[in-house]
């Protein structure tokens, strides 16, 4: 259902147009990338979300809510659209308590007993009753009514984290210089990591809202870290690309059609579109096959998207006063990339087979910020720099590299389902030697390859749910598979002979 309403816009909102004092760099945070292995792995044990503070003195970030969908895995078909419909609004229900945070902010580090009062305690109210609504469709249309859920109902304040400190780079991690860079910008100091000129975005990101300095690293102090499997003999070798542009018609909305089908602003964020054009919150599997696509080759009609990239400089952009933009802290001018790649790959144990049509992947968490850890699986790095991922800091890239995002999907499907109550189950990653567990079968990996030539130094940041901070650790892709059964054939018969298609 469409959302009407119309908010007053938050303090979170005001306090992003204005572009201020320039961000300093942050370190720290490294893990491992495997681009086979479950997203949760390689994530050290000291990287897991800071408890709550007690110390009524400390300043408090965000509302940390426990997330409501990862606990529902068991809905039955006809109850899919309400408990869908509660989950969206639920994240609704966070979206405003965060805003009434951030506009009583200070009066809550005073008196913290505002923050129960005023926004806590509502909050849990609310949600009590949307996860009552939520088993109550469930055992409506058969199902088992999901157990502890008002456990999940209660919220609490997110205490700031302390600044990391600045890490030099490790002895033997340097590389040559990235393409179209100069000699004369190596080195550690301010030139070397390409922050003269940079944009001055807004001091402690959009108005306090993130991205903060200790979410910027180097990516010169990055040791390469990049593991991939080997390939047995019986290993998928090929590859198929597929090219859908880079989004220059300017396709933009904050919906989510997989996680909120039928909700207006599902997404709280704005989406990037390449592929299908016809893909909004109200967009049936026929819907998609109908519409016309951005891609080369007629026969993909899939959907990809992901959270758009913006400069924190202050610029108004056309949705600086719509739910999803900058009434919901997500301000700046939007950048379209100079770079898309969309590349199939098969598995490196095993033949693939065929994506089963209208096949909905989630890769990453857009909340991962407070869910933790166990789902986040974006990497950012630089031209020139890619065997070093990052995924909890975004890359100061040396002059004359390029930002770049990369998702790399699930491979194993449940070999039945097209999608599931959590919009995850239904399919896996591989283990660390690539293989599919528990009876999932291998199908074509999707890669996506994302890369945008912004100002040097920090200055960025992804769109976000306002309570996640713009954290790059939320960064996440979607995907529905619209290729048709022709093309889809093809694409197999290619990776399984070892072959390079497009």
């Amino acid at each position: 259902m469409a959302r009407t309403a119309r908010r007053k816009r938050s303090t979170v909102a005001n306090r992003a147009i204005a572009a201020t004092a320039a961000l300093l760099l942050g370190g720290g945070g490294l893990i491992a990338a495997n681009f086979y292995a479950s997203a949760g792995e390689g994530w050290s044990k000291d990287k897991q979300p800071p408890a709550q503070a007690e110390n009524a003195a400390q300043q408090m970030s965000t509302i940390d809510c426990p997330e409501v969908a990862n606990s529902i895995t068991d809905v039955p078909e006809a109850a899919r659209p309400a408990v869908d419909q509660e989950l969206a609004g639920i994240d609704s229900q966070i979206t405003a308590a965060y805003q009434q945070f951030a506009d009583q902010k200070a009066q809550i580090e005073q008196d913290p007993a505002v923050a129960d009062n005023a926004i806590l305690n509502p909050l849990k109210d609310k949600r009590l009753e949307s996860l009552n609504k939520i088993s109550a469709a469930i055992t409506g249309a058969g199902g088992q009514q999901p157990q502890g859920l008002e456990a999940l109902a209660p919220c609490t304040l997110r205490a700031q984290a302390q600044p990391a400190t600045a890490s030099p780079a490790p002895s033997g991690a340097e590389s040559a210089p990235a393409e179209g860079q100069d000699a004369g910008a190596q080195g550690n100091g301010q030139a070397g990591n390409g922050q003269a000129g940079a944009s001055a975005p807004p001091a402690a990101g959009q108005g306090g809202n993130g991205p903060d300095a200790s979410d910027f690293v180097s990516i010169r102090s990055v040791r390469p870290n990049v593991v991939k499997p080997r390939k047995l003999r019986q290993a998928s070798r090929g590859s198929f690309t597929t090219s859908c542009g880079v989004n220059k018609n300017k396709k933009y909305n904050s919906d989510n059609v997989i996680v909120a089908p039928g909700v207006s602003n599902g997404a709280h964020h704005m989406h990037d579109y390449v592929g299908n054009q016809g893909n909004n919150a109200f967009a049936s599997d026929d819907a998609l096959a109908a519409a016309a696509t951005s891609c080369r080759n007629q026969g993909d009609k899939s959907t990809y998207y992901w959270p758009v990239l913006r400069l924190q400089n202050g610029q108004a952009e056309f949705d600086v006063n719509a739910d999803g933009g900058g009434k919901e802290g997500n301000a700046g001018k939007i950048q379209t990339p100079a770079e898309v790649t969309l590349k199939f790959v098969g598995n490196p144990t095993s033949k693939v087979v065929a994506m089963p049509r209208f096949l909905r992947i989630i890769t990453g968490d857009a909340k991962a910020f407070v869910n933790g850890n166990a789902n986040a699986n974006a990497s950012w790095s630089c031209t020139g720099f890619e065997n070093r991922q990052l995924k909890d800091k975004y890359p100061i890239c040396p002059r004359g590299s390029k930002v770049v995002r990369t998702f790399n999907f699930q491979s194993c499907w449940d070999g039945t389902n097209t999608d599931s109550a959590n919009h995850r189950t239904h399919v896996a990653f591989a283990d660390a030697n690539g293989r599919c567990q528990n009876g999932f079968k291998a199908i074509p990996q999707l890669q996506q390859r994302i890369v945008y030539r912004v100002p040097p130094g920090p200055g960025f940041a992804v769109d976000s749910f306002p309570e996640q901070l713009h954290k790059p650790v939320t960064d996440h892709g979607d995907f529905i598979n619209v290729f048709d059964t022709r093309i889809m054939n093809k694409m197999v018969s290619c990776l399984n002979a070892g072959t390079s298609c497009r």
